[in-house]
């Protein structure tokens, strides 16, 4: 379909309730209020009480279980998910895996047939959860259009977006992203080298076309950094598995300015 070329769907994008800072009302704070109530009107309390049970309804509890909208039941991803237990609940995404995540699912093919279908979704989420994903099921022939048309609304309504080719794919997904609820970022974050040797090993293979084999090669030969630094070109290029390309790039860094004039 052609309907996601142009720009008609920006009048709708106005109209979200797009989460700023506080994303999400924390159940802790909520149980907080409603064991210290503050003093004051009659009036003021009352409206607190049930702004408390209204904030109740659609935040969720602590469960080790994926938490699953009764809407999702005979959704076929949920055959796929294995390694984490799963249940129905009374919630307003699809999916919540954790605390302060939930997700969104998406079939692409409904969602050329519905388009204003994931924007009432998200009124309805209005600013919940902290980590906000739409699962997109990606199930047509021509899916780049509708692709880009839900990215541009994953960065305004603040989404992180997925995409899965099948259903036991979105379920691997869903269960993924439980089972990784309460890891830490270590798998994902860049480890810094904790020996001198390998620091070197590291900023000499940065310099391109030179690799880490050959990056361990000089230092054997050289001995240290200055006298791999003091080497003329011709000399670097007899090097064993350098070759006269490698050794002129590694004696320019050596030797060329580090800012141009």
């Amino acid at each position: 379909m052609n309907s996601f070329a142009n720009d008609s769907f920006d009048e709708i994008l106005k109209d979200l309730d797009i989460p700023t800072e506080a994303k999400i009302a924390r159940l802790s704070q909520t149980t907080t209020r409603k064991e210290q109530p503050q003093q004051g009107s009659t009036s003021t309390a009352a409206a607190s009480s049930t702004s408390t049970s209204t904030t109740k309804k659609v935040v969720s509890t602590v469960s080790h279980n994926i938490q699953v909208n009764p809407k999702q039941r005979g959704n076929p991803l949920l055959k796929s998910i294995t390694n984490a237990t799963w249940e129905f609940e009374d919630i307003v995404p699809d999916y919540v895996v954790g605390r302060t995540a939930c997700i969104l699912f998406l079939s692409l093919k409904y969602h050329n047939l519905n388009p204003d279908y994931i924007h009432n979704r998200l009124k309805q989420l209005g600013k919940m959860f902290e980590l906000r994903v739409l699962l997109v099921q990606v199930d047509t022939k021509e899916p780049h259009n509708a692709i880009k048309h839900l990215t541009r609304i994953c960065f305004l309504a603040d989404l992180t977006l997925m995409l899965a080719w099948n259903a036991e794919e979105a379920g691997k997904i869903v269960e993924t992203y439980k089972l990784f609820e309460n890891r830490p970022p270590d798998l994902i974050m860049e480890r810094a080298e904790q020996y001198p040797h390998q620091k070197l090993v590291g900023a000499l293979s940065n310099i391109k076309p030179v690799n880490k084999s050959d990056a361990i090669t000089l230092l054997q030969t050289y001995g240290s950094l200055a006298n791999l630094i003091n080497s003329s070109e011709d000399r670097l290029s007899q090097c064993s598995g350098l070759g006269p390309r490698k050794a002129k790039k590694l004696f320019a860094a050596f030797n060329e300015p580090f800012l141009k004039k």
